[in-house]
Formats: structure tokens, C-alpha cells, sequence
């Protein structure tokens, strides 16, 4: 129930449903009531809001702070175990494998065999439960992509049941123990994921993947006009902002059951 709530308020206060809102609220006002200039006044806000959180100038400066924070891992010490965090997936058998792995998924994925790449015999650690009614978990369909990049199905642990980032560090606990670890996941995550696996008394080593904030040159069309694209990126700096307060207010929570990890 919690977990739906979060899920539900945290939607519904990203920028486009919620300036969206504001709009609809201001039309209300603006054809239904006596308080036309509220209403003026709340689409117009909510209009310039979404025309700023559009430009890449305005997105990139509210994420790139999240996102540095951690610099790209450069084999400083070999690891017997690659954590890969969930994130977005479906499943289609007549797609090609890495399609099936949308938003954050795919580049988190890429980083980790990388990694795994640079550290012969470790293992490969993926979570993340089903979602909705999708046959398979985000673990699951994790490991079958990796093995189509020829990762071997032995160097694979699937956590199938956490739903969220503190659920996955703790079922991570159970497999890693004490021993350090590369913890895999986009690098605007990266700082919230660390605190919830250092509370367990774990020893992640932190691998940012799926950079977003481009510091490169761009030119000045792409700088002036808005898109889409630029709302993504605003959304995910609002995004990790949210669950960094969450995180501060909620109590831990408690572990999963007790479960053998699949392979």
C-alpha cells in the first residue's frame, strides 16, 4: 500500500502531470468562477514553468549536480561481485533482446558487463521484481539480455522480488555479506542507492551509468528551443530530489522474506 501510494504522489508531482493540473485548475477558474485572475495567473506560471524545465540550459543545471557526484569507475581494485539495479523493462519475444530494456535500464546494464568484463569471474548481481502483470521481473529480463551479450548464465544472480532501491539492498545483503561490491546504476540514482546499501552495513563501491547532463557544445537552436528531451531530463533531477526527502523521512523499512537468490 505504501509502495503504490509513493509510486501514485511521486507521478503525479513530476513537471509535466503537475503543471498540467495547475493548468486544468486554472481554466476552471478562468470559464467556471469569479476568480479569472487567479486562473490567469496559474496557467500562466505553470506555462512559463514547463517552457523553462524544457531547455536544455535550465535541465542539465538542475541535474548535473546529482549526477556528478560519483566519477565513472576505473578498475581501482578487482570485485567478486557487480550489482546491477532494476529499472524499466517489458518483454516482447520478437524484439530484439536489449529492446525490451527501456529508459535507465539498458545503459546501467552496458556499464555493468563493462565491469564484469574487467573482472574475470565475478558475479553479476541483478534485481527487480515484476511489474504489473509483465510474465517476467526486471531481473529476469535483465539476465537474459546480458546472456545475449555472452555473459554465461553462471555468472548470474537474479534478485526477483524488491520493488524499490532499499528492498534491493537488502536482499543484495544476503548474497555479498561484508565484501565490497561495484554498485551499478544511473549515475543521478547513484548518491540516494549508496545511502540505502550503506545502511545495511554493505561496502558498495559506487559505478554511475546513463549520464544525462550534457556539458558538451551544443549549438544554439538545441540550447533555445524546447523538447521533450530537456523535460526528461528536469523530471529525473525532480525525481531523485523527491526521493532523497522521502528517504529522509521514511523509517527503514523491513526486509523481504527470506529467499535463495535464482540464477
Amino acid at each position: 500500500m505504501l509502495f503504490t501510494l509513493k509510486k501514485t504522489l511521486g507521478g503525479l508531482l513530476m513537471p509535466l502531470p503537475l503543471l498540467l493540473i495547475i493548468m486544468a485548475v486554472g481554466l476552471l477558474l478562468l470559464w467556471f468562477s469569479r476568480w479569472q485572475k487567479t486562473g490567469k495567473i496559474a496557467i500562466s506560471c505553470a506555462w512559463l514553468l514547463l517552457l523553462l524545465l524544457s531547455l536544455q540550459p535550465v535541465a542539465d543545471r538542475l541535474l548535473a549536480p546529482t549526477e556528478n557526484r560519483f566519477p565513472i569507475w576505473q578498475n581501482q581494485q578487482k570485485v567478486d561481485y557487480i550489482v546491477v539495479l532494476g529499472g524499466g523493462y517489458t518483454w516482447n519475444d520478437e524484439w530484439a533482446p536489449s529492446s525490451n530494456m527501456i529508459n535507465n535500464s539498458l545503459p546501467r546494464l552496458t556499464e555493468g558487463v563493462r565491469l564484469w568484463r574487467q573482472n574475470p569471474g565475478a558475479k553479476m548481481i541483478f534485481t527487480g521484481g515484476a511489474v504489473a502483470d509483465n510474465p517476467l521481473s526486471s531481473a529476469e529480463v535483465t539476465s537474459r539480455v546480458a546472456q545475449s551479450l555472452g555473459v554465461p548464465a553462471a555468472a548470474i544472480i537474479t534478485l526477483t522480488k524488491p520493488k524499490d532501491t532499499e528492498q534491493e539492498a537488502h536482499e543484495v545483503a544476503k548474497v555479498t555479506g561484508d565484501q565490497p561490491f561495484l554498485l551499478v546504476t544511473s549515475a543521478s540514482h547513484l548518491p540516494r542507492a549508496m545511502i540505502f546499501f550503506q545502511r545495511q552495513g554493505l561496502h558498495p563501491l559506487p559505478a554511475p551509468a546513463n549520464q544525462l547532463a550534457i556539458t558538451s557544445p551544443l549549438g544554439f537552436l538545441e540550447k533555445a528551443l524546447p523538447a521533450a528531451f530537456w523535460l526528461g531530463h528536469s523530471e529525473r533531477a525532480i525525481y531523485e530530489s523527491l526521493g532523497r526527502l522521502w528517504q529522509r523521512i521514511k523509517p527503514a523499512g523491513k526486509p523481504l522474506p527470506s529467499t535463495e537468490p535464482g540464477k
